[in-house]
């Protein structure tokens, strides 16, 4: 448009193929410009990629003086077309550099302005360079119609480049911030139930921390761990697992309100934060949360529901800093999954000190397993026909002796190994090694393996026992299992499934602890159990009170029935063990018959037929007397069991 403001005084024509070859070179050199500074080889290269715009702006501009056809004189002056040059090099170079590395507002438009002057000074400059002196008898015949047609064309051709660029900038800048928000929520939420996750979490709770302290508030932090759900993971599949976690977190998302803040901060845990003004609140929202995760839910054909245990801490009187709230807030979960009656737990010192001691000897449990410092103990199970007994087996009792507390009940570890996800490698320990030592005895005796509920419960169970009766070499046949009820009556269904495949491989099962607590006559017509163990307990009982005998035959009759072997557990005294005679109970087990006694890692015990002396039919003070063939080739022997 300034081109067409210059007046010549002369005919003037337009050549369009160079107009046109102006327009292309301008636009192959500023894209190869902005291809040049994009590559960052240097931090010179935005400058170096400016110059070479000025150049192209440079050729553009004389390209296009070349299509300006007069008829008159032409002269150019050199020294203004390389300043004219120079000019658009130099302050092109400046534009790409400042608005290439602006760090603020003042760099852009100073990157602006440069560019302005680059292409204002080549223009100016370059035309300078241009002389036309008119020839004699020649008028000017410009059509100042077609000059201002032109002159709008460009504008409007200028016009649309510009709002182009123009809306492209807005373009880039709202995907920009759509990218960027969209950035930030994946980072901040979890991917599979949208819940925020544990880094927001933790900024919510560090948010809500600073507010209490400046407003004089007070607020909560929830732990949540669900109940059920590695149950659904192993009976249904993981991705049933993923459909249970979204259908909670569209719930939770449903019936939260402005102040209250849930995540979703590990596989089955969740998080809730609570501003509170009264402590009621804090109970009813831990309520409705609680009610909230154990509604039933259908998950593909099956209804299924999870429930959940939470364990509360307040601030400020349970912590000091928010990490420690939220810690304490697990410690309560912790307490109230594991060993509290109650779905919901309130952080407290002792509470504290509780689960602490649990996870110390968790820790310590792992370090026994690792360095190998359990043992396993055997017990004799004997038949119970006169006039001597023989040993049918032997019970593998797991012993950890602990360096600082001394000897550790199994009734204390092995729930604490089951709560931190130690019982699969414990149970694994303990086959390995009942069976190979079963595998070194003299006599091929049966043992028996104590199995946890949770251990049982894992469908690779069956593999496992596979693969330790393939490593060892002990006979299946020679393997049998102890269940209790509590091991099958809560998944009768995957229960029965997994003993099927067990008995497979020729591993007998046996019901253990029967006639403690509830039974019921289903439960050994359904599952193909090989021996009925009848807890010590009920062996107590029989000798002093009616009903129990009763019942006691009962059982014998009706495992004789069914073709299972009843085994007595608990005989201590020679009086049960002629009541069981007289009652055709075929086996027994207990300090009668023998303490448990430890095995070597290579050598077990080499069982030996025991007879049973009585002097008069009176109980005498000892029932056996020293044995002097060992048990084992290390030592090992039955003991003396005086009555006490």
């Amino acid at each position: 448009m300034a081109m067409l403001a210059f007046e010549p005084q002369v005919p003037v024509v337009f050549d369009p193929i160079l107009t046109v070859l102006s327009l292309v070179v301008a636009m192959l050199g500023l894209f190869a410009s902005l291809l040049i500074s994009g590559t960052k080889t240097s931090r010179i290269a935005p400058a170096i990629s400016g110059a070479f715009c000025g150049l192209s702006f440079a050729a553009m501009h004389y390209t296009g003086m070349f299509a300006y056809r007069v008829v008159g004189l032409v002269e150019w002056r050199f020294e203004y077309i390389v300043s004219s040059v120079l000019v658009a090099a130099v302050f092109s170079a400046l534009a790409f550099g400042l608005l290439w590395y602006s760090r603020r507002a003042s760099y852009f438009w100073g990157g602006v302005a440069a560019m302005v002057i680059a292409i204002v000074g080549l223009h100016f400059t370059g035309m300078t360079a241009f002389r036309v002196t008119p020839m004699a008898g020649v008028v000017p015949n410009l059509d100042p119609q077609a000059v201002t047609a032109l002159a709008l064309g460009i504008a409007v051709v200028a016009f649309i480049v510009v709002g182009t660029g123009f809306a492209s900038y807005l373009i880039d800048t709202r995907v920009r911030a759509d990218t960027k928000a969209q950035f930030y929520h994946m980072a901040a939420h979890d991917p599979l139930t949208g819940l925020p996750n544990r880094s927001s979490c933790l900024d919510y709770l560090d948010q809500v921390h600073v507010q209490s302290i400046r407003a004089k508030t007070r607020f909560s932090v929830i732990a949540i761990d669900l109940d059920r759900f590695k149950e659904v993971n192993d009976t249904l599949g993981h991705a049933a697992g993923d459909e249970v976690l979204k259908t909670l977190a569209h719930r939770l998302k449903q019936t939260l309100r402005d102040d209250e803040f849930v995540a979703r901060i590990g596989g089955d845990e969740f998080a809730a934060i609570l501003p509170y003004a009264d402590h009621d609140e804090v109970h009813q929202f831990a309520h409705r949360l609680c009610s909230l995760f154990s509604l039933p839910m259908k998950i593909g054909t099956v209804n299924t529901s999870v429930g959940a245990s939470l364990g509360i801490a307040v601030w400020p009187d349970d912590a000091s800093i928010p990490e420690e709230l939220l810690e304490n807030a697990d410690l309560a979960m912790y307490h109230a999954k594991h060993t509290s009656p109650e779905s919901i737990c309130f952080y407290d010192a002792e509470i504290a000190l509780e689960v602490r001691e649990r996870r110390q000897m968790a820790d310590a449990l792992k370090t026994a397993l690792e360095e190998n410092e359990l043992e396993l103990y055997y017990q004799v199970q004997m038949t119970l026909e006169k006039p001597s007994g023989t040993i049918n087996g032997c019970e593998a009792l797991l012993r950890w002796t602990h360096p600082r507390l001394g000897v550790v009940s199994p009734a204390v570890f092995v729930p604490v190994a089951e709560q931190n996800g130690l019982i699969g490698p414990l149970g694994e320990w303990v086959f390995r090694r009942a069976c190979a030592d079963a595998a070194a005895w003299d006599t091929p005796h049966r043992v028996a393996v104590n199995v946890s509920p949770v251990q049982f419960m894992d469908g690779n169970l069956p593999r496992l026992l596979h693969e330790v009766l393939l490593d060892t070499g002990l006979a299946p046949e020679r393997l049998e299992l102890e269940l209790t009820e509590a091991a099958i009556i809560h998944n009768p269904t995957r229960s029965l499934q997994i003993m099927r495949q067990i008995k497979l491989l020729g591993i007998g099962v046996a019901l253990d602890h029967f006639g403690s607590g509830f039974f019921s006559l289903e439960t050994l017509q359904t599952f193909p159990f090989d021996r009925i163990k009848l807890d010590k307990a009920f062996v107590d009982r029989i000798g002093h009170d009616r009903q129990s005998k009763a019942i006691f035959r009962a059982v014998l009759t009706l495992g004789e029935s069914l073709g299972i072997p009843v085994l007595a557990e608990g005989i201590e005294t020679t009086d049960q063990m002629e009541l069981l005679r007289r009652e055709n109970c075929t086996e027994g087990q207990g300090y009668l018959f023998g303490h448990p006694l430890p095995c070597s890692d290579a050598e077990g015990p080499q069982t030996q037929n025991l007879k049973v002396a009585h002097a008069g039919g009176r109980e005498p003070s000892s029932l056996l007397s020293p044995v002097a063939e060992r048990l084992g080739k290390q030592g090992i022997s039955l003991v003396d069991v005086s009555r006490k």
